[in-house]
């Protein structure tokens, strides 16, 4: 069964053009003009990814992407825009809100499908169960849950994906660059300084403290550590 991208773009000849490239790459493209049924529809039938332009009438792709992030059933969903705004602040914007790549226009369409897949390789979940347990946490990579303290806390596919792989490998001090390669891949509009953001938001939801944090430590100039206190 094909992937289904979810494409929002006003724009119909590049919504075509978009449509067109991914169909022949093995996607089942469904595309929006507008903001208005996506998510109804992801609802009853989520796709694999988002593919969002930012400017869009009747609403916009950041606030989808807010709307996203905060349903429960769609948040793990990757997210990509697809825009016109190519400022810095625009882009920082972009992932603070929780995508996954951003590319702006004009853009090349290989380009566009080999991004497509590449978020996608990324959010692959395991063949077998895999689950990290220690204390009040657990981290279900097969169902990409993560319960903290007997409660279901919903996470960004981004931010579970650093949270498991730092926890896989306990004790061990990577630095942002290191993170970057190992979670983003070739996500180009992600910084080392990326890296602090996601920290900052996986502390929230897995530490009691998120100033003093027990599980997930910075090594002054050196990056991050994940500690698993031994019972």
């Amino acid at each position: 069964m094909s992937q289904s991208v979810f494409v929002l773009e006003d724009d119909a000849d590049i919504s075509r053009l978009v449509q067109h490239h991914l169909e022949t790459a093995g996607f089942a493209v469904r595309p929006y003009l507008t903001p208005t049924n996506l998510i109804p529809d992801a609802e009853r039938q989520p796709p694999a990814l988002f593919l969002l332009d930012i400017m869009v009438p009747g609403g916009d792709g950041l606030d989808v992407c807010r709307r996203l992030r905060s349903n429960q059933a769609l948040s793990t969903i990757p997210i990509i825009f697809l825009t016109a705004r190519a400022a810095e602040n625009d882009r920082v914007l972009g992932l603070e809100l929780g995508a996954d790549d951003y590319i702006t226009k004009p853009f090349a369409t290989r380009e566009l499908v080999a991004r497509v897949k590449a978020v996608l390789r990324r959010f692959e979940r395991p063949t077998s169960p895999s689950v990290i347990q220690f204390e009040e946490v657990v981290i279900d990579a097969n169902a990409m849950q993560l319960t903290v303290r007997g409660q279901l806390t919903t996470t960004t596919a981004t931010e579970f994906r650093l949270l498991d792989y730092l926890a896989r490998h306990p004790g061990r001090v990577y630095s942002r660059d290191h993170l970057l390669d190992a979670v983003w891949g070739d996500a180009r509009f992600v910084t080392p300084r990326s890296v602090d953001v996601y920290v900052r938001r996986i502390r929230e939801k897995i530490e009691v403290d998120p100033e003093n944090p027990r599980y997930l430590k910075t090594v002054r100039g050196a990056g991050y550590r994940f500690e698993i206190p031994k019972e």
